[in-house]
């Protein structure tokens, strides 16, 4: 058995300046990369969609860098840790979720639109209307994402780095930020895509090599290391489902509701779809999925090892006891197996993996403003390439300084809430008004904007009155309750409502819509024929 070093202290673990090191190394790499892809950048297809010129396998690289944010890496494992079974469903709604993207949005997509999610849903209906709606949705779903992954990033350093006041976590918000800024402004989507497939590539061998090491402390025998996790949690029952959602039938229902927002909601992220638009062909889009469905599939079947190898070797109460508390579940296994310079990689990919996906986050954001309310609703389609380009830089200065702000505001607070609403906001206010954008012929304006603004609101207000934020031991807001709605993910309800209410408000409208536009819009999504053509470099 190999030896490893006696635990750390509970302030922090192994050695900062190392993390720190390492950390700084990622970044002078990524700054030196994105400083040469911005050489290129010269029209809105090459910032906003990196000219197009990235391969389905590159592609697919960068979503798997793009989907596996610091929550799936930390949340999962610590998840698994504690709670068994029950941590590993996640791990599977996030993976059965590329499924729906890869069937029903993918090819399609890319064959219709240019550079937003808003190019197919106002394709064939009025464009100003659709075009306000599907922007408030994005900037809203990134806007939360923003915020959690800033967030977390201060939770990480308090662990990592032994900062335990918020200030010096602020500090950190703050350089996390400024790095993402610079990123995007010099980079734009190029940069980014290159940010994304280092990152990715880091992350993945970064959780194999635990994974190896791990089950190489158990002869290879994963039998043997879920025998040595229920040893440790002295109960079989983290091998069996219930442990975290089986206690009632309320966390039953919801349980089913967070499945429902994590499956249906990915195929609706702004920023997955809009690397759709990163590629030449629909087929070099359909193969990033295929490309998305390996590696973060592989990465989820790492994630079973490595918390079950958490349990075993750390124990779910050394975990809670920590500074990060489930989150710390990776990073102390990382110690545990290879001391502070093990600690120092995976601390520096956590810190890697919440950078490029805020990087990725604000590139969507700026493009959804400047190409589609700037360019096609004040400029009403006549805003030049380098006008639209200019808006976006500025859109992502402005977009970076709220993620800091925000980010700084919600240290310490639950910032599960914000991924559940963003993933809740895209399963209900954008993949209804997709598909049916997509698929039904009779769908009009007003059915578009009730869905995206229904599904929208619902989730909002239901998010608003549930135990996220008031009235339980975990609640965003201590000390009052004014939650009425049991559930702490909306998705089972807000969901068939924007369903619902994109069907309704479509066959009550007598305004229908051109049948040459939806003609035209079948035969280019199925097709591809007049579809934007790839860009020569």
């Amino acid at each position: 058995m190999v030896p490893v070093p006696a635990a750390a202290p509970a302030a922090q673990v192994g050695n900062p300046w190392i993390n720190i090191g390492i950390f700084g190394l990622f970044v002078v790499v990524t700054l030196v990369v994105v400083l040469r892809a911005s050489r290129n950048n010269k029209t809105a297809a090459d910032y906003l969609a990196g000219g197009r010129a990235f391969t389905g396998g590159q592609n697919g690289t960068a979503i798997a860098g793009d989907y596996l944010s610091a929550a799936s890496f930390l949340g999962i494992v610590g998840a698994i840790a504690i709670y068994g079974y029950d941590g590993f469903l996640y791990s599977i709604g996030f993976l059965v979720a590329w499924l729906v993207a890869l069937l029903l949005v993918a090819e399609l997509l890319r064959n219709t639109g240019k550079f937003t999610m808003a190019d197919v849903l106002s394709f064939r209906l009025k464009q100003k209307p659709v075009r306000i709606a599907a922007s408030i949705t994005t900037l809203a779903v990134c806007l939360f994402y923003l915020l959690a992954q800033m967030a977390g990033a201060g939770g990480l350093v308090s662990l990592l780095l032994g900062i335990s006041d918020k200030a010096g976590q602020s500090v950190v918000i703050i350089v996390v930020g400024a790095l993402m800024i610079f990123y995007v402004l010099m980079g734009g989507m190029k940069g980014t895509t290159w940010v994304q497939i280092i990152k990715a590539c880091l992350l993945i061998a970064g959780a194999f090599v635990m994974t190896v090491w791990a089950l190489a402390m158990h002869g290879f025998d994963f039998n043997a290391l879920l025998g040595a996790a229920v040893e440790k949690a002295g109960t079989e029952k983290i091998l069996d489902p219930g442990q975290q959602y089986g206690k009632s039938i309320t966390t039953k229902i919801d349980f089913l509701s967070l499945g429902l927002a994590l499956v249906l909601g990915t195929a609706g992220l702004p920023h997955v779809l809009m690397r759709f638009y990163t590629v030449p062909t629909a087929k070099e889009a359909r193969k990033s999925v295929v490309w998305a469905i390996w590696l973060i599939g592989a990465f989820y079947l790492f994630t079973l090892v490595l918390g079950y190898a958490a349990g075993a070797l750390i124990g779910a109460d050394a975990i809670k006891a920590a500074p990060g508390g489930q989150n710390s579940a990776a990073p102390l296994l990382a110690y545990h197996l290879g001391g502070s310079v093990l600690l120092g990689i995976i601390a520096a990919v956590a810190f890697a993996t919440i950078l490029a996906v805020v990087a990725g986050l604000a590139i969507t954001a700026a493009a959804s403003f400047s190409h589609d309310i700037y360019g096609s609703v004040i400029k009403k389609g006549k805003a030049t390439s380098e006008q639209e380009v200019k808006v976006a830089r500025r859109t992502v200065i402005v977009i970076g300084l709220v993620a800091i702000v925000g980010g700084i505001g919600a240290q310490g607070q639950n910032v599960a809430f914000l991924v559940a609403l963003a993933f809740a906001v895209a399963a209900s206010a954008n993949l209804p008004t997709i598909l049916y954008s997509l698929f039904w012929k009779r769908f009009t304006t007003r059915g578009a904007l009730w869905s995206m603004y229904g599904g929208l609101g619902s989730a909002l207000i239901l998010i608003i009155f549930s135990p996220v934020m008031s009235g339980a031991a975990t609640s965003m807001i201590q000390g009052v309750n004014f939650a009425w709605f049991p559930l702490a993910n909306p998705g089972i309800v807000s969901i068939p409502l924007a369903f619902f209410l994109g069907w309704l408000g479509s066959i009550t409208d007598k305004n229908t819509e051109d049948p040459v536009k939806a003609a035209e819009m079948e035969v280019r999504s199925l097709t591809g024929i007049g579809a934007e053509a790839p860009v020569d470099h």
